[in-house]
């Protein structure tokens, strides 16, 4: 059974929350700095833009919305596996955070395709 708006509004809450944190603890130089500003806009931007596809209007607005967030879940994955490649940051401090960011995007991207075959 799929989760009901609510439990994914407070899931992308929580993702925002945990990426926060994540971005905190980063070593203090220049690289960590610009890719946890990178990545803070975009994974906050997944709850916001949920709830505001939540309330859209149209179908066809919802579809736009849901996209974007789709298109913030998978910016947040990139920006996070730069921080493991470019070794900020160890693949298991990042493997949770990296799973659940993957499955946001499963989620959305499902959600974005079934919204376009219910028009």
């Amino acid at each position: 059974m799929p989760p009901t708006p609510a439990e994914t509004k407070q899931r992308t809450k929580r993702f925002a929350v945990r990426v926060i944190k994540m971005t905190e603890a980063l070593p203090s130089k220049p690289a960590s700095r610009v890719i946890a500003n990178q990545v803070l806009r975009s994974a906050t931007s997944i709850g916001a833009n949920y709830h505001s596809a939540c309330k859209a209007r149209t179908h066809a607005e919802f579809i736009s919305k849901i996209g974007i967030v789709a298109e913030e879940a998978d910016e947040t994955v990139f920006w996070l596996e730069l921080l493991v490649e470019a070794e900020l940051v160890t693949p298991q401090q990042m493997q949770s955070l990296l799973k659940e960011a993957n499955e946001l995007v499963a989620i959305f991207v499902a959600s974005q395709i079934t919204a376009r075959a219910r028009r």
